[in-house]
């Protein structure tokens, strides 16, 4: 009764764990998320307004599929100005949250049997979609001993005849690492004599406590290569709003508007105006979070290097850690699940995120200080058990 294709979707195991970490609390267990990579922060006061205002408005009607000429224009401006080139509003299209521009940008340009190469591990919506649209996925190991960075030797190696895409992501999840500068330029070196799409997925990017953000479309050649995924969820934690963006050539912009037209239509015209508001106006609630996130990442780092059998490596973006467990003896799938029903700390196993993450959890500390602490302890009391 369903179609063969549904059998290649994989799923976001964050949800699944958030899911028997809310059956716990309706049993009355008290439950500390960090599975979920979720700011725990209220929108900032003046893009509600703004949203507010534009349904007061009567924003409330259907809207152009690639989005309103005014978002269009912010990102445009954006883009351009933060990446140093000149991108147009008809290179721009707005979508309900970042996932759909990895779904559209791979079914608009990916054939069976193609290749794609993905970071491992990775947020697994890439191997999914990659899967679903009949290509071969290509895992790209990110190691812990090259500080979770891509080894361009080995990523010579992968490149075939037929590789399609590349996909990059920095700052990453689920390790938090940052691909500097040298690395970007040297993984362009490598594409710019070959017709491979770069999907670069940096929805992470204002969430930075060391070093610069660089995009591989700010390298001369590659702009036109380059699929560039952002959106407002987690600068600007407006996870609910459901606001994402893709910046790319016009051409694969018209064909990501008509997939748009085909599936949602289009993004509601009062999200698409608060996301001007957050782009545009004040940025102080950005920074502040960020700041509130970098202390957490210090305390929550400290704590896992305390505990016996775990060693972390300290972030240099988003709001993950991704501790090493080898020690313990336990798979990540297995200590996940100890850690939530022993201990009531919902994590994730880094199997969630392929092959490459076994061996490793991942703990969001978008959470309170308080409660970060909470889980640190609690861990450290169940881990001595095993």
């Amino acid at each position: 009764m369903y179609a063969d294709r549904m059998e290649l979707l994989g799923t976001e195991t964050a949800f699944e764990m958030l899911a028997k970490a809310q059956e716990l609390e309706r049993q009355g267990r008290e439950i500390v998320h960090l599975e979920i990579g979720e700011p725990n922060f209220p929108t900032p006061a003046n893009i509600t307004e703004a949203g507010i205002r534009a349904l007061n408005n009567g924003m409330t009607r259907y809207t152009p599929s690639p989005g309103l000429l005014e978002p269009r224009q912010a990102i445009a401006a954006y883009i351009s100005k933060t990446r140093g080139i000149s991108v147009t509003p008809d290179e721009v299209v707005l979508v309900n949250g970042g996932k759909p521009i990895m779904f559209y940008s791979i079914i608009a340009t990916v054939n069976p049997g193609d290749e794609v190469i993905y970071p491992n591990p990775g947020f697994p919506i890439y191997e999914s979609v990659i899967r679903f649209a009949g290509a071969k996925p290509v895992p790209i190991p990110l190691r812990e001993e090259n500080n979770f960075r891509i080894d361009i030797d080995e990523l010579k190696s992968l490149i075939s005849d037929r590789t399609k895409m590349l996909i990059l992501n920095s700052p990453q999840n689920p390790t938090g690492a940052l691909l500097p500068r040298e690395d970007i330029e040297a993984i362009a070196e490598q594409l710019l004599d070959r017709d491979i799409w770069v999907l670069s997925d940096e929805i992470y990017e204002k969430i930075l406590y060391e070093g610069e953000n660089f995009s591989i479309a700010s390298v001369p050649g590659m702009k036109d290569k380059a699929i560039i995924l952002n959106g407002f969820s987690k600068s600007y934690s407006m996870t609910g709003w459901r606001l994402g963006y893709g910046v790319m050539k016009r051409e694969l912009a018209e064909k990501i508007a008509q997939l748009v037209v085909n599936s949602t239509s289009c993004v509601p015209g009062f999200i698409q105006l608060a996301g001007v508001e957050a782009l545009t106006g004040p940025q102080i609630e950005t920074a502040n979070m960020v700041k509130e996130f970098k202390e957490r990442r210090d305390v929550i780092v400290k704590g896992l290097n305390e505990i016996p059998g775990v060693s972390c490596l300290s972030p240099s973006g988003a709001f993950y850690v991704f501790p090493n467990i080898k020690a313990i003896k336990r798979s990540s799938a297995e200590l996940a699940e100890y850690l939530l029903y022993e201990a009531g700390v919902s994590s994730l196993g880094g199997h969630a995120f392929g092959a490459y993450g076994e061996g490793y959890l991942r703990l969001s500390y978008a959470n309170s200080m308080d409660n970060i602490k909470l889980a640190l302890q609690r861990m450290k009391d169940a881990l001595e058990k095993l």
